[in-house]
Parts: structure tokens; sequence; C-alpha cells
């Protein structure tokens, strides 16, 4: 009897989850209902499962509004139905236009008007006129012809009239309102409540003629959605056997590439998983993901192929991958399994810069309606709901402030700050906004309208508006195009050497690499910074702790780093183990079948999968289950709950005792959203090694990569510190050496227009473009006449030293500067290279400048001093005590030293305090790593950047020094003299 029905799916509107809203309305008494959220069907397709689930005759809609106006709601009699809504709604969307004032021409739609719009065409067969309670009376004196027209209209919004006080407060959210400014057509009227089918029925007792229009309109409604067909693309090719015809062949010719004629096991294997991917009818899934690497090798974009893709041969032969998964002893079930309903997932990395054409490759090869970019929902947060409230209610900043960080010291302070908390747990994990997945594209079969309306965000590629959550309920995988900046450090890197040295370089042959020992030593002493994944403080510490030389270790270490094996308590066990394999003691026999090449220990997905299956004899669509739960997919609450029961159940079967299950479990449960499955973890040490390869071999080289692709883990002093310990000279922006990305000549790297904080990016680009075609500029004033450059912009070129080519002191060039700007200027372009500004000059005095100067003006446009150090800076000689490289000399003694700060980690201790870990530079230009425990990060706090003389205690865990501190302070620096 509900047509009416929203969802907090309507961002800032609805109030009541999926699961909440079918729980309601079973309870009281509704046999059916029909979801309409609010310009979307974001929620359809999972409301329809929860009612399926709950027995519910759910069906969908959607309302149709411009701003706050309603103008009708659609109810799609069957699944066209729902596909003639979508793309209606699509197709404002895509225009950025108003939805029209009356419904366009259904074929499978019902459509109910509000009761007092103004129509100007009679209605049509499938148009209806929707009566609210209050509306009644009208009605009534109205004649009873119009009747066969009019249907019940019951919005549904919020579960209460406590409710609706949340609803308000959303909607002044969605305003930029106060509460109290909220006008009457901004909200839902207070009786939008969930009540009783009987009463809605006694509301409407005297006008049978609504009810049966009612009851008849819905029965005419079926939604019979297949949630167990697969949605993707079917055939690559015209058929499913031209598909598995053509991955045969492309796997055979891969095959040679990689293992030659005469590996009998890689060619069993092969020949097994094409068996297994023909009978799933997962051919189409691979070739689509190589036609994109194939793509993407044409245009010599450097990519990483990984996910659980990466466990198969076939995905190594055809060259999606460059990891083996028969080296790595991959698990072939956590890929493919004769259960396993959906496709394995591919995560296709591209560099940043790249990933966009790849997009456009897509949506250009399938046809239109058929690709779009995963949606997401985003959600308000614990601090984004308390300052949004605030907002709402007009409390002062510093209010809102102390109500975010101080929430304790604000309850009863006044009725505000006490309703704010309350409804804070409300709106927690509340949807907010509808976003872009990270890297999901769709490609499906049929037109995606059959299953959501389109949204076109800013980048321009539809995107569809449910999340991947929805999309894995009906069978529908993702391809992940991701991006990232390490694949950008590889590739500019290979081109750099070329330009700078002329040599034409090759990645993409990683197993030389596991074998070279220059790149072992770089591994085991840590020396990685730059370099993908492996140059983080805590990775670095891991590394040094594993004394990690080889490819099997950087694999394991890859995943141990991630929170879920640290959580569980093991990251500790596995480096105990790493160094003495021999007092390794299992838990079970199981354990030493299944985990010795990790000495026992959980690292990977599969681990656990592999105790799940082996230990808790959970079968491998259980297992599966499992390993989505450890993906972070956490909407498989309940199914964890009978995989618990499973695994105990048979544990107390088996006869194994109580606390080795109970502990199994729990070292399980670790992993829940944070670890990575092995083929993952390996396709990332294989990157970590093409760029500590780079690093090794062509350091100068690859540090300005790292920079050109705006750096990494750290700041960017931190890359330009490196490239000067590696040899390199840094030489600051000049205009006639400087491109606008940083540069190299031999051994001096020049620092580019980019890294000017101030510097107009046109004058950047003008500069460059008129260098390249009438050649260096000779002087200020011919560089002004060329480029036509403003004086603030002189201002900032002759400060970070642009124009030292002169011989001219900074001061003098700013005297010149500003003398040359007042005189008559002409635009860029129209002078020729020998004309003058016929400015007189004066005589100038001697200008002093000094380097402390200098140092400041590069912090100021820079960020940081490029002609000396922070350690320059300082007051004090002193430069610590103990240097970095000597820690491993003072264990247990307590040192000063004095460090120039570079990173810090925010964690919380055992006892819920805040700790830190912080990572600085000596004056050597090395890195050390610092405790701040509670106590001590109290009263002695890090304030960022800056240097500090830390007081500590040197420790040694596994051979990796850190301080412990005690005390610590900022050091006090030299003042600019020009501000004296």
């Amino acid at each position: 009897m509900l047509l009416n029905v929203h969802s907090y799916y309507s961002l800032r509107y609805g109030t009541l989850s999926i699961e909440q809203l079918v729980e309601g309305l079973l309870l009281n008494g509704y046999g059916t209902a029909v979801l309409t959220d609010i310009n979307n069907s974001s929620a359809s397709l999972a409301f329809i499962k929860e009612c399926r689930k709950r027995g519910l005759n759910g069906l969908v809609g959607m309302e149709f509004r411009n701003a706050d106006e309603l103008l009708f709601i659609g109810i799609a009699k069957n699944e066209e139905g729902f596909k003639e809504l979508n793309e209606l709604m699509t197709a404002a969307n895509k225009k950025n236009s108003l939805l029209p004032f009356v419904a366009p021409e259904f074929n499978h739609v019902f459509v109910v008007y509000p009761y007092g719009k103004q129509l100007i065409s009679p209605l049509r067969d499938y148009e209806y006129i929707g009566v609210r309670p209050d509306q009644l009376n009208r009605i009534a004196l109205g004649p009873s012809s119009a009747y066969q027209r009019y249907v019940i209209l019951k919005p549904l919004s919020f579960q209460d009239e406590q409710a609706h006080l949340l609803h308000r407060q959303l909607r002044a959210i969605d305003h930029n309102l106060l509460i109290s400014q909220l006008k009457p057509n901004q909200i839902a009227a207070a009786d939008e409540v969930l009540i009783s089918k009987a009463a809605l029925l006694q509301l409407y007792k005297d006008f049978p003629q609504l009810i049966r229009n009612t009851e008849n309109l819905l029965q005419e409604c079926s939604f019979s959605f297949n949630f167990e067909e697969v949605k993707n693309k079917e055939n690559f090719r015209s058929s499913r056997y031209e598909d598995n015809q053509l991955l045969h062949q492309y796997a055979m010719e891969g095959f040679l590439r990689r293992y030659g004629k005469n590996n009998k096991v890689a060619m069993a294997r092969v020949l097994k998983e094409l068996e297994i991917i023909e009978n799933l009818n997962f051919a189409s899934y691979f070739l689509i993901t190589d036609d994109i690497c194939r793509h993407a090798r044409s245009r010599n974009f450097h990519y990483v192929g990984r996910g659980s893709g990466a466990n198969s041969v076939v995905a190594y032969c055809l060259g999606i991958t460059d990891v083996c998964p028969i080296e790595l002893d991959l698990y072939f079930e956590r890929f493919l399994n004769p259960k396993r309903k959906t496709s394995p997932d591919f995560d296709i990395d591209f560099s940043w810069n790249e990933r966009d054409e790849i997009y456009n490759y897509i949506f250009d090869k399938y046809e239109k309606g058929t690709v779009a970019l995963m949606g997401a929902i985003s959600t308000f947060r614990s601090r984004s709901i308390i300052r949004e409230l605030g907002k709402v209610y007009g409390l002062p900043r510093s209010d809102i402030d102390r109500l975010v960080h101080e929430p304790q010291h604000m309850l009863n302070k006044n009725e505000i700050t006490n309703m704010i908390l309350s409804v804070y747990d409300q709106m927690a994990d509340f949807p907010n906004q509808r976003t872009i997945h990270a890297s999901g594209v769709l490609i499906s079969e049929k037109p995606l309208s059959y299953y959501s309306a389109l949204d076109f965000p800013p980048k321009g590629l539809p995107t569809i508006q449910f999340d991947m959550y929805v999309a894995e309920e009906i069978k529908f995988e993702k391809f992940d195009i991701l991006s990232q900046r390490g694949i950008g450090h590889i590739k500019d890197c290979r081109e750099i050497v070329f330009q700078n040295q002329g040599l034409r370089i090759q990645t993409n042959d990683p197993q030389r690499f596991f074998k070279d020992e220059k790149i072992a030593h770089q591994l085991k002493t840590a020396n990685t910074i730059g370099c993908f994944y492996i140059e983080s403080p805590a990775m670095r510490q891991l590394l040094t702790k594993l004394k990690c030389d080889e490819y099997r270790v950087l694999v394991a270490a890859s995943s141990i780093i991630r929170p879920g094996v640290a959580s569980s308590g093991m990251m500790k066990t596995y480096i105990e183990r790493h160094h003495d394999p021999e007092k390794v003691e299992y838990m079970h026999p199981v354990f030493k079948e299944q985990l010795e090449e990790t000495y026992g220990v959980m690292v990977y997905q599969e681990d656990v999968m592999k105790i799940g299956h082996y230990f808790g004899g959970l079968d491998l669509a259980d297992a599966d289950t499992l390993r989505r739960m450890m993906s972070g997919k956490k909407h498989y609450e309940d199914d964890l709950k009978d995989i618990h029961r499973k695994f105990f159940h048979h544990c107390k079967e088996m006869g194994y005792p109580e606390d080795i299950s109970q502990e199994i479990w729990r070292q399980m449960e670790s992993f829940a959203g944070f670890s990575f499955n092995k083929a993952h973890s390996a396709s990332f040490a294989v990157e970590s090694y093409q760029s500590l390869y780079l690093k090794t071999y062509f350091p100068l080289e690859f540090m300005v990569s790292v920079l050109n692709n705006y750096g990494g883990f750290y700041q960017r002093k931190v890359y330009v510190n490196e490239a000067r310990n590696s040899g390199g000279t840094i030489c600051l922006p000049c205009v006639n050496k400087s491109k606008y990305n940083t540069s190299i000549d031999g051994k001096d790297i020049y620092l580019g227009f980019d890294c000017l904080l101030n510097l107009e990016e046109k004058l950047a680009l003008r500069i460059i473009d008129e260098r390249k075609q009438n050649g260096n500029y000779r002087s200020l004033e011919n560089f002004i006449l060329r480029t036509g450059a403003g004086l603030e912009q002189l201002v900032v070129l002759i400060r970070c030293g642009a124009f030292r080519f002169t011989g001219t002191g900074k001061k003098e060039l700013l005297w010149e500067a500003h003398l040359l700007i007042s005189g008559k200027q002409q635009k860029a372009g129209t002078a020729t290279l020998f004309e003058t500004l016929n400015t007189k000059q004066p005589v100038l005095p001697k200008l002093e400048s000094s380097l402390l100067e200098d140092m400041y003006d590069e912090m100021e446009l820079i960020g940081f001093p490029i002609s000396a150090t922070m350690f320059d800076l300082a007051r004090s000689s002193f430069r610590g005590e103990v240097m970095a490289k000597d820690l491993c000399k003072y264990e247990g003694k307590t040192v000063r030293m004095v460090g120039d700060f570079i990173a810090e980690k925010k964690v919380r201790s055992r006892n819920v305090s805040n700790m830190k870990f912080g990572t600085f530079l000596d004056a050597e230009g090395r890195f050390f790593d610092t405790v701040h425990f509670p106590q001590s990060l109290k009263s002695y706090p890090l304030n960022g950047n800056g240097l500090y003389l830390i007081l500590g205690k040197v420790t040694i865990d596994f051979g990796c020094p850190s301080l412990e501190v005690q005390k610590c302070a900022r050091m006090p620096m030299l003042s600019d003299p020009r501000s004296e």
C-alpha cells in the first residue's frame, strides 16, 4: 500500500537504512512496498534483495524532483519500467538539466502526481493522482468520478516523529542553512512516519476506491530481478566459442615467451586453468583485461597487474601480470575453483598521468550505455557530523572545535551541545554523497539502465549510482583500473636515463633484478627512499629487521607490514622465526603442511583460507567469503556468523583443544580488511624491485623522476636530499636552464619551475617556449622584453636565483626590475631579441647579500633551503653527540641527537593514549627513527617541521635502532637579517 518510500539513500532526506526499512514494513503488516528514493536508484536492487530475504514483496521506482519541488513519482511495472526510469534520470544528469514538469511517455511505468499539481493535459492510462491523508477532506468535496484516478499517497521518510528532527537536521545540512531558517517546502511533513497497514487503511476507510486503485496498481507490478546471473559482458568476440579459441591462442603464444617449449609443469597448469576458465565462462573477462593491457603496451605505458587474477599462469602468459604463480607456489584455489560463481578480479595499476587515456580507450571501445565507472557512497564521519550539526545550530567555531576535539568536556554545557552529541551516533555512517570508486569500471552485457541510473561527475564519464557492495550482490564484477605515482617514477626514469646518458634500459624482466647483489645490498640496508612501497619508515625498519635480501622475503614483508599481521601479534613471531627457523614450533601439523614457507605464520589471505579449509573444515565457498571479509568487504556479517559456527563445530568434532581453536580464529579475525593476497604482495614486490634497480644504477635520474611525479611517502625536500647524497649537484631554477619539471644534465639537477610555489604556470610555460624559439635570455631586460613578465613574478624569479647567469646580485636585479617595469613595457612576443626598454639605469652602491638571506628566500619560495641545509640555520653549532650511522654502538645508552623533522605517525597505545613514531635526518643527511610514548609526547610534543634537539635511550630491535624519546624541543633558528 506504500507507493512512496524513502531510504536514507535519498541523501540528506531519508533516515532509514534498507534493513531498518524492511524490518519496519514487516512489523507493521505490509506485504508490498515501493522504494522511491529521490532522483536515484542506488539502493533499489539492495532493497529488492533484502525484501526477498525477509519475505516482503519489494517493488522499485523513483521520486523525481527539481530541487525541493516534487514533480512526480515513477513506479516500475517490471524490469523494463525500471530501465525507463533510470534512462530519464540519466538523461537529465548527462545534460545537467532540469527534469520535465510532466512525465514523458512511458511503456512500463505507473506515474503518480501529487494532488494539486496543475496538469495541462488529461491523465494517460498509466498516470494517477496521489492523495495524502491530510488531503482527503479536499477530494471529498469533489466529484466521485475523479476517484478512479486517485491512489493512496502516504510517503514514508522516517521511523517516528522523533526522527523528524533528524530529517530536519539533514535538510539544513543539505541547504547549508540554520535549522531555524528551513522553509516548509524544504522539509518533509511530520506525518511521513511509519504507521501500520491497519492504521493506513483506517485513514482511507471512507474512500474504498482509492484503496482498490492502489491495490490494483501494485498487483500489476512485478520485479523479478535475477541476482544469480552474471551481469558482465558475455563475450569479447561474437561467441563463447570464439573467446575460448582466442584465449587459448594468446595463452600458448605467451607460454612460449615465458617458459619456452619444454616446461611440462607450466604447460599442465596452463591447460588446467584454461579448462576451468572455459567451464566457468570467464574467457571474456580475461580477454577484456588482456585487451586493455595490449593497448597499454602499444602506447608504451608501464603497468602492474595484480589482484586474485595474478594467481593465474594464464594471466602471466598473457602479460597481464609479471608474477609467475608457479615460482611462488600461489594458491590456485584462491584464484579459480569449480565452485566460484564470479570472475577473479584483476587490478591493473597505471601511471597517475596515463590512466585517463586507458579510461577513454575502454569507453570508446564498448557500446555506449554499457560502460561506467563504479560508484561509491561517502558517509558522514565522526568529525564531519559534529561540524555540520554545529553549523546548523549556529555554534561559534570555537565551540565546534571543542566539540570535535573534547566532546566529553562539552557534555551538559547546554541543550544544543547535548542534542548534537546524542544525534552523533544516529548519523554515524549515514550516506552523505554519491561519489566515484577509486578504480572500478563496469562493462555490461545489457544496458546499465537495467540496473541503475548514471551520474556524470566533473570527470564527465558516466558513473553507476550504486557502490561495489551492490555490484557484488548482483554478480557484477568490476575491472579495477588504478593509478599510482610509483609507475610514473619507473617510466619517467627510463626516459630521463636515455636523455642524460643515451642508454635504453628495460625494467620488464624482474628476474635478473632478483639475482643482483647490489640491489640485494640496497634492500638489506633499507636504502630504499623513493622506491615504491618500501620507502616508508615502518617498511624500512621491517626490511632492516628481516635483513631482507631476496624476492621471496620481500613478498612476505609486503604483506607483513599490513595491519592484519601486525595486529595479530604475528609480525614479531615471523621475524623471530625467520632468523631462527630451526626453533619453529607449529600450533598444529596442518600449519607445518600448509604454512612451512612462512614458518607457520598466516601472512597472506591465502594462508587464512588454507587454515580455514584444512584445519577448520570450511569448503572453498566459505573460504572465499573469508577472503572477501579480509578484503574489507564488510557486508558479509551474517555469512561470517555461519562460518564461525561451522569452524568451531568442525574443530570440536576433530577434538582440537579449545584454546588452540580460539587462538587460531583470533588470528584469522585480525586479518579483516588489512591483508594482501600473495599475488598482490608479489606484484608489489616486483614493482619495488624495478624501482630499486633504477635507484641502484641510476640514482640521480631516479630521484629526478620521483620529484617530477610529485613524490612518494615523504616531503619533496627528502628526495632533494637523497639526490644530493647520491652525488648530484642541486641547482636552483634558472630561466636559461630549467624546464617546467626538474631536469638533469650530467650530475647537475636543475629544479623545475613547478618547484616555485608562487610562479604562475602560464609564465613558466611562456619562458620555456620563448627560449626554445629564440634561444637563451641575455639579461633581465631581454627577458622582460621577450616574456612580458610582470613585476610580482619577476621578484619570485630573481629571489630564487633564476637570473644568476647575469653575474648581478639579487638586490641589484630587484632594483633593475622595478626600474625596467616602470618604463614603457611591451607585450610578450612583440619585441625582437635586440630591442631594449631604453630605461636610464642609476648607479647603485654595492648591495651586500648573505647565504642566510638566500636560504630564507628559498624556504619561502620553494619550501625548504637549497643553498645549505636546515642545520645551517641553527643558532647552536651543536649537531648531536651521535650520528645515525653510529646508533647501534650505543644500545641502552641515553644520548642527545639533533634531527631535521621529516615525518610522523600517530598511533594509539594499549591504554588508548596517543603516541607517535618520528623520522628525522641528522646533519650528515642520514635517517633515524624515534618513539614518543604518551607521557613523553604530552610533555614534549612534536610541532611540525624544524630542527629538534632530542634526548632519548637507544633501543635495538633485530638490528634496527631507534631512539625512545625522553625529551625533545625545537631548536632556535637564526633570523632573517632583513627582518631585524
